[in-house]
């Protein structure tokens, strides 16, 4: 095993420190921008149902219970359930001049996360691997097929995956971030992925469905799977929710 000093986690932590004595002539690399969206202009569409006054539980109960589970039923939930979740994880809450600001906090207001979800048993939402338009507040259907037992397989065989209702997979548009946090960015790409999971888990015991984040996968089948390059977009989380 490698000496902690030598890991890669640990280079990176160390390369992208800021110091007060030398920030002043930090040098940034150029980045181009790139769009803070992303559509599939062809892909069918299914609206989602806007949050509205959804009475939940009480947030420190919600706090208290809220565990990792990893055995679920072959029962649906609602599409008002998954819209809801939706919402709760990257729903568009206000605009601040050009930026879209949403439930979850992101560096610069960037929100390099994506969003795919692959629907087993959902109310009214037909199988298959959709991507969430933020914007549209609408699903993108990208297959016709459920992909449970292919992202099962792809994250080290954890078969509970394919058990589920939904699995939500997060990408991340590396180049929206990194513009303008060069080096560091990916500490940022990472709490924003980390903030967005844990409204989808405190949201799922909300609404009493179950739910498990998993970072254990190979990178590029799930890549693969999304047709990303796993360059400028690339898999960084998962977690699947059922009852």
């Amino acid at each position: 095993m490698p000496d902690l000093k030598k890991t890669l986690g640990y280079r990176y932590l160390q390369d992208t420190k800021y110091d007060r004595h030398d920030i002043s002539s930090y040098q940034m690399p150029v980045i181009n921008h790139t769009s803070s969206f992303k559509e599939y202009p062809d892909a069918e569409k299914v609206p989602l149902q806007r949050s509205g006054d959804h009475a939940g539980d009480d947030l420190w109960k919600v706090l208290q219970e809220r565990r990792s589970v990893r055995n679920y039923t072959a029962e649906n939930f609602s599409r008002t359930e998954l819209s809801l979740l939706l919402w709760a994880s990257q729903g568009l809450t206000a605009q601040a001049g050009k930026y879209f600001l949403r439930t979850a906090p992101s560096a610069g207001g960037l929100y390099p996360i994506e969003t795919y979800v692959a629907v087993q048993h959902v109310e009214d939402v037909a199988p298959g691997l959709y991507h969430f338009d933020v914007r549209g507040f609408q699903l993108e259907r990208l297959t016709s097929e459920a992909p449970g037992e292919f992202i099962a397989h792809a994250a080290l065989d954890q078969i509970f995956i394919s058990e589920g209702s939904a699995t939500f997979i997060w990408s991340a548009i590396m180049r929206r971030n990194m513009c303008k946090y060069g080096h560091r960015a990916m500490r940022y790409i990472c709490m924003d992925a980390g903030h967005i999971c844990q409204n989808l888990l405190l949201a799922a015991e909300a609404l009493n469905l179950k739910a498990c984040p998993i970072a254990a996968f190979y990178d590029d089948e799930l890549n693969y799977l999304l047709e990303l390059d796993g360059e400028e977009e690339s898999v960084l989380y998962l977690a699947a929710v059922g009852k």
